[in-house]
């Protein structure tokens, strides 16, 4: 039988915690619907010297609907650096401090990852709260394939940083786990079925709130659907692995068509209908055409 922690706070028989032992409690919120609150973080809440928070009008808004009252902290990315210490010195006191975002679970693209790794390294006692998750949400129901996934977070604004990302994640065999913005979202898309090719799906809209939506597809007819139909709320996009292991492209064919094509039109556009054609991410597919050209060229001279 598994012995429990020495400094293990004392639960009574529903497995709720009766009192908090000092640390940092890494405590997931709703994501969307308040209900979905666990007993276990209500607890937390309740009974912690303080709730550290991303935002704290959102914060106070829950805590007002569950009759919580707690002093509140604000710390996010532009204050860490100042705040940080601070906080590592209440919980050397002995506070017992809980850590929220806005929602969902902390450090998912969201602050907190610098003050768990500054309290780990001092010996500090950092315990997780499970609960929401918008990757995961969305993963349990969207359809894409989930006993394998990679969470990547926001694309980089940069053009060059994030084609150098999606180049690394191109080949994994895992769906791939995007958050975006809704006024990016179409771009995004777009973006993605140019690096990845004809790929399967989902983007999954407002999860757990009134308008909850999944619209499933190829990454190509959902770029054209939200360009269309811009979208609001919080957004996650799932990807499928691509549908060939790394190293298995029929070169052979790719290089076949290209050769048909490109006497006739343009080197993008040639690479475009073959990408389509042979679900050969658009960028290799393009490089080779240029290959093929630069062949012939030395042929001709």
């Amino acid at each position: 039988m598994a012995r429990m922690r020495d400094d293990a706070p004392a639960r009574d028989e529903s497995g709720v915690t009766k009192s908090l032992s000092p640390g940092l409690y890494i405590t997931a919120t709703p994501i969307g619907n308040a209900a979905d609150i666990t007993i276990r973080a209500l607890n937390v809440l309740k009974n912690c010297d303080a709730i550290v928070a991303e935002d704290t009008r959102v914060t106070s808004r829950l805590l007002s609907l569950y009759g919580i009252s707690r002093p509140l902290v604000i710390y996010h990315d532009h204050n860490a650096e100042s705040v940080g210490p601070k906080l590592l010195a209440r919980l050397k006191k002995g506070e017992r401090l809980a850590l929220v975002t806005d929602a969902g679970t902390p450090l998912i693209s969201d602050p907190g990852y610098r003050l768990v790794k500054a309290a780990r390294d001092d010996g500090l006692s950092v315990v997780p709260v499970p609960g929401a998750s918008a990757a995961v949400a969305a993963l349990s129901a969207a359809g894409i394939p989930c006993d394998r996934f990679v969470f990547a977070g926001f694309l980089p604004g940069k053009a060059g940083e994030r084609t150098e990302l999606l180049e690394t994640l191109r080949n994994l065999p895992a769906t791939l786990v995007f958050f975006e913005s809704p006024h990016r979202l179409a771009e995004t898309l777009a973006v993605l079925a140019q690096s990845f090719g004809a790929r399967d799906a989902a983007v999954a809209r407002e999860l757990t709130k009134i308008h909850e939506e999944f619209r499933r597809g190829s990454l190509k007819q959902l770029a054209s659907y939200y360009a269309a139909a811009p979208a609001r709320g919080e957004i996650v996009i799932l990807v499928a692995p691509a549908s060939e292991p790394a190293g298995q492209v029929d070169t052979a064919q790719v290089d076949s068509l290209l050769r048909q094509a490109l006497p006739f039109m343009p080197v993008k556009a040639a690479a475009t209908l073959v990408a389509e054609a042979t679900s050969t991410a658009r960028r290799e597919v393009y490089l080779r055409a240029l290959t093929i050209m630069g062949e012939a060229d030395g042929e001709r001279s």
